[in-house]
C-alpha cells in the first residue's frame, strides 16, 4: 500500500481468529466512524480476478443496489461442477442484479452436475458489498452479540505503528462463526450480481496450478525449473533451480526456510504438516526468514553457534530505535546507500563498502538520512543470539 501511495484508514490486527462474521461487522463499524453513508466492499485476500474490467462493471452494478439498502453478493458463472465451492441459487430473471433464492452448501459431484444443468446456480465467491448502515442493522437483528463485542474490542483498540490492535479480551468473546451463517443465510434483503471475471479461489497450490500457463505436458513454474518426463506438475521456488524428473501430478514448493513435495490430490493434508510443526514449536509456521518492519526488513542469511548473519534494508528517512545488547556485538557493512550511525553518543556517516563495529553493551541506533534505501549486512556474534537480547533506550 505504501508503494502505491495509499494511506489506509486502518490495518486492523485480530488477536485471535474468529472467522468472517467479526471482520464484516468491524468493517461496517469503522466505515460508519467516518461516513454514515459509507459503502463497504468486502473481499477475501487470496482470490484471482483475471478480467479487471468485467469485475469493475460488476462492482458498479452492485453499488447501486447497496446504496438502495440491499446486501449484495457476487456470483461466479460456474465453468465446471466444482464441489469445493458453495453455491447461490438465484430467482428467475435476467437483470444485472438478481434476487437470491437460497445459499447452498458445498455439494457432492452429482448435485453439482445438476446445478449446472439447472442453470440458475452460481459459485459463491465470498465477495460482498453493502452500506455500512445496512450491515449494522443486519447484525443488530441477527447477531447483536457479535456487533456488541466487536464494538467493545474496537473501542479499546490501541494504535501500534501502522496497525490497530483490537482489545484481546473483548474480541476473544466474539462467536467463531462465518458471515454466511451469521447474516447472509438469515437475511432476506439479499441480491446477487452474476459475473464472470476470470475468478479463481487461490486457497491451495492446485488452484494456483490451475490458474497458470502450462507447457505441452501441463507443467507450470514460478521460479527456475526443469521438467523431464513429467506431467501436470507445479514448481514454486524462491531461490533455487528445481528439477522434476519422471513425476506426474506433483507439486514442489521451495521457500527460503522450507521445502514441500506433495501429490496434488493431497494438497489439503499440508495442514497436518503444519500441526506437526506447531506441536514441535518450530518457527516455520510463525515467521519467514525475511521479517518486515516499519523501517524496512531483515532477512536471515546464516546462523550457527554464537553467530547470525542477516541482510537488512532501511527505508529513506527511517531508522531503528536507540538500543543496546547485553550478550552480543555487531558488525555492519553498508552495501548501498548512506547510513547514519550513532554509537554511545557519537554520530558517523557510513557509505558503500564501509563498515562499523558496535561493541557489546554500546548504545546504538541506525538511521537512513538519504533518498535511496540502505542495503547492509549485519553480523551478530556473542554468547546469546536471540531477538529478546534488546534493551531499548
Amino acid at each position: 500500500m505504501a508503494e502505491m501511495g495509499i494511506k489506509p484508514q486502518a490495518i486492523v490486527l485480530e488477536p485471535c481468529g474468529r472467522n468472517t462474521a467479526a471482520p464484516a461487522a468491524l468493517a461496517a463499524l469503522m466505515a460508519l466512524q467516518t461516513d454514515e453513508n459509507a459503502i463497504v466492499l468486502l473481499l477475501p485476500s487470496d482470490h484471482l480476478v483475471a478480467d479487471e474490467e468485467e469485475f469493475q462493471l460488476a462492482v458498479e452494478a452492485a453499488q447501486t443496489a447497496a446504496e438502495a439498502g440491499q446486501i449484495v453478493t457476487f456470483g461466479i458463472e460456474p465453468s465446471e461442477p466444482n464441489t469445493g465451492y458453495g453455491y447461490i441459487r438465484l430467482c428467475a430473471g435476467s437483470e444485472p442484479v438478481r434476487k437470491v433464492d437460497a445459499f447452498v452448501e458445498k455439494p457432492d459431484l452429482a448435485t453439482a452436475e445438476q446445478f449446472l444443468k439447472h442453470g440458475n446456480y452460481l459459485w459463491n465467491a465470498g465477495i460482498f458489498m453493502y452500506s455500512a448502515a445496512t450491515m449494522r442493522d443486519a447484525f443488530l437483528k441477527h447477531a447483536p452479540d457479535i456487533w456488541e463485542q466487536v464494538s467493545e474490542a474496537s473501542k479499546n483498540a490501541r494504535h501500534d505503528l501502522d496497525f490497530l490492535r483490537l482489545e484481546e479480551g473483548a474480541f476473544a468473546k466474539v462467536r467463531n462463526i462465518s458471515f454466511d451463517y451469521a447474516i447472509m443465510e438469515n437475511e432476506e434483503n439479499v441480491a446477487c450480481v452474476p459475473t464472470d471475471p476470470g475468478w479463481s479461489d487461490l486457497g491451495s497450490w492446485p488452484a494456483i496450478w490451475e490458474s497458470m500457463a502450462k507447457n505441452d505436458e501441463g507443467n507450470s513454474a514460478l521460479g527456475e525449473a526443469i521438467f523431464e518426463q513429467s506431467k501436470n506438475c507445479l514448481v514454486y521456488s524462491e531461490d533455487a533451480l528445481v528439477s522434476v524428473v519422471g513425476l506426474q501430478d506433483v507439486m514442489v514448493v521451495n521457500t527460503k526456510d522450507a521445502l514441500l513435495v506433495a501429490a496434488k490430490d493431497k494438497a489439503q493434508d499440508v495442514k497436518k504438516v503444519v500441526e506437526q510443526l506447531d506441536s514441535a514449536n518450530r518457527s516455520e509456521t510463525v515467521q519467514h526468514r525475511r521479517v518486515y518492519r516499519p523501517w524496512g526488513w531483515s532477512e536471515r542469511i546464516s546462523e550457527g553457534e554464537r553467530f547470525r548473519v542477516q541482510s537488512m534494508m532501511i527505508k529513506p528517512g527511517m531508522g531503528l530505535t536507540l538500543q543496546r545488547h547485553i550478550h552480543r556485538a555487531e558488525h555492519w557493512v553498508v552495501v548501498s546507500g548512506t547510513l547514519e550511525v550513532t554509537i554511545d553518543g557519537k554520530n558517523e556517516l557510513i557509505s558503500e563498502n564501509q563498515s562499523v563495529f558496535v561493541p557489546l553493551g554500546a548504545r546504538h541506533k541506525l538511521q537512513n538520512p538519504g533518498k535511496i534505501p540502505v542495503r547492509m549486512i549485519e553480523v551478530q556474534s556473542g554468547a546469546y543470539i536471540a531477538e529478546d537480547d534488546i534493551l531499548r533506550v
